[in-house]
């Protein structure tokens, strides 16, 4: 029991979904239909996701992008390429696996080049970079993943419609990354080498485009919005098991239970009459608003699958889930792992994390959440 309850303790977007869905079937009974309400499809596209980016980890994909960093001699230059190394990468390998390669990465060489003191502000603004570069694609986070896969738009469509902020959010990092060094702009790294970054091994290039492949068959799956998704998954697993049996113990289950307790929580909610129509009363027309608020309470993936069914306008309701992670840590799950990426390192320092990222964040939110509502009156 203690360890159980250990595990909870350092889970707590697990433990939240788990008391919100064993709460959710008092507040209406379980019945078959519980089971039909669930978004299997998300499940499994998210199993597919998190499965073939384990093994691109252990291949050290991301190896070539990396070792860029060996170029690059000043502190601005290092940092504006570890945050938009997330801003990329989390549009296609979602935020929370962005910030997954490249926080710890940041340590690495801050540390390397003694400066610690940049680390904080730097993995903050690495959050909002996953965040905001995420928010293009409709595979960059759970959220826009489940909104895109329920909307029934194109992903043209998709990203065109989101590109505005996405683009206002890229020119505003540069702002804020260089605004940090404005004392020292050319401040050098003190990095002498970078052979701590690993290789390679050569005799696993088959394995790499082995899931290159996969990967892509992925993506295929999700754009295409086919109803065989089922055949993917299946496919995927089989695939992995093949090349690496022992990825599929280092999928993210945590997350996929997370995901699982939250749809249970919300289709128990859309059932119950009262609270369906509350929601419905309020929700329509007010999205960008609900999207923000839930979300600092039950976190922006889960408020996503409850606020999904009462929204009229989903392109409002999308802007507010991607906006709600720059407010508080809660906001978004790719913010909790960022934190615990950070305590590991630096047990003591929770407080600091928590006080330099809420400041950076906030500061980032004023100048985006205007311009995120005006975009977003406009529908999906």
């Amino acid at each position: 029991m203690k360890k159980i309850l250990e595990f909870l303790k350092n889970e707590p977007m697990l433990t939240v979904s788990i008391a919100a869905a064993a709460a959710a079937l008092f507040i209406t009974p379980p019945s078959p239909k519980l089971l039909t309400d669930i978004d299997w499809r998300t499940l499994g596209t998210l199993f597919m996701m998190l499965t073939v980016l384990e093994g691109f980890k252990k291949e050290n994909i991301f190896l070539p992008i990396l070792k860029l960093a060996g170029n690059i001699n000043t502190m601005v230059g290092i940092s504006l390429f570890l945050v938009f190394s997330v801003f990329f990468s989390s549009m296609f390998v979602t935020n929370d696996v962005s910030l997954i390669i490249f926080v710890p990465l940041t340590i690495i060489l801050f540390r390397a080049g003694n400066k610690e003191k940049y680390i904080l502000p730097v993995i903050s603004m690495e959050n909002i970079a996953a965040v905001r570069g995420s928010l293009l694609t409709p595979f960059g986070s759970p959220q826009n993943l489940f909104i895109y896969g329920q909307s029934g738009v194109s992903a043209a469509r998709f990203i065109f419609y989101m590109f505005p902020i996405w683009l206002i959010s890229g020119v505003l990092l540069i702002i804020f990354v260089t605004a940090l060094y404005c004392k020292d702009i050319k401040q050098e790294t003190g990095i002498k080498q970078f052979d701590f970054l690993g290789s390679q091994d050569e005799q696993r290039k088959r394995h790499r485009f082995a899931y290159l492949a996969v990967f892509t068959l992925v993506i295929i799956t999700i754009v295409t919005r086919t109803e065989l998704w089922y055949c993917a998954v299946l496919i995927v697993a089989a695939a992995i098991f093949i090349i690496d049996k022992h990825i599929l113990l280092k999928t993210d289950y945590v997350l996929l239970l997370t995901f699982f307790c939250f749809f249970i929580f919300s289709s128990s909610v859309a059932s119950n009459e009262s609270i369906s129509a509350f929601l419905k009363a309020n929700v329509a027309g007010h999205e960008y608003v609900w999207s923000i608020l839930l979300s600092q309470i039950i976190s922006n993936v889960p408020a996503s699958i409850v606020l999904y069914p009462f929204a009229a306008n989903k392109g409002a309701l999308l802007y507010g889930l991607d906006s709600a992670g720059l407010c508080t840590l809660i906001g978004s799950l790719a913010s909790v792992i960022n934190y615990r990426l950070y305590v590991r390192e630096f047990p003591q320092s929770g407080k600091k994390f928590i006080k330099i990222f809420t400041l950076v964040s906030l500061a980032f939110f004023a100048f985006v959440v205007v311009p995120g509502y005006l975009i977003s009156r406009s529908p999906l």
